[in-house]
């Protein structure tokens, strides 16, 4: 079976990395060789964006922040998840295309075509397999977040925006799926691997393959 590259989206503390944990560690149980991932970040000059751009501090132009965006997603795809995939890794990733979308189209009012140009040189078209949305009410992820970076404090209107954008943009995703990110994280897990192609890893476990 080809490994699979699949994408968690949804606001912070809606769980992403809780659930990158956890179904890394579900799949390695099967067998599956897993790298988990995120964006912004994942590579050493992704980290360094990271930075900069969930710094309180920075002030930027929303083009500015699309854009160093797109050199973090492209460093990311070429040095991170394309060799994972072509070392026959499945690629967990907390945030992908979708994000930009959200919260640079409709939460700042970027043209959606300028993002989708963007995203596709920037990934060279790697779409992928599942995306799992983690939707979580704007409130609930503001209560969860006392400390704010500069995205987190934007506030009820932005990221009820983002939140719209979200469930409408996954219904155009092929495999995408809405899960309820206000469940236990242990069921979201189950929610989320129930929707992955993994019976023939779960019989190679029980068999001790």
């Amino acid at each position: 079976m080809k490994p699979l590259f699949i994408v968690l989206e949804g606001p912070d503390a809606a769980g992403k990395s809780t659930q990158l944990r956890l179904l890394a560690q579900a799949l390695a149980a099967r067998g599956i060789p897993v790298v988990t991932t995120r964006e912004p970040g994942g590579t050493p000059l992704g980290e360094r964006i990271r930075t900069i751009l969930l710094d309180p501090a920075s002030r930027m132009r929303p083009l500015t922040e699309l854009l160093l965006l797109v050199a973090d997603r492209h460093e990311h795809v070429e040095e991170v998840i394309k060799p994972a995939l072509a070392q026959g890794k499945w690629v967990l990733c907390s945030r992908y295309t979708l994000s930009s979308l959200a919260y640079q189209g409709r939460g700042r009012g970027l043209p959606l075509d300028l993002i989708q140009r963007l995203n596709e040189l920037a990934t060279g078209g790697l779409q992928p397999d599942y995306v799992f949305l983690l939707d979580l009410p704007p409130q609930v992820a503001l209560a969860r977040t006392p400390l704010r970076d500069r995205f987190e404090g934007e506030g009820l209107g932005f990221f009820t925006q983002v939140r719209l954008a979200y469930l409408e943009f996954i219904r155009t995703v092929p495999r995408g799926y809405v899960i309820d990110a206000t469940l236990p994280p242990a069921q979201v897990t189950a929610e989320i691997l129930a929707r992955l192609p993994l019976s023939g890893y779960d019989f190679a476990a029980k068999e001790g393959k």
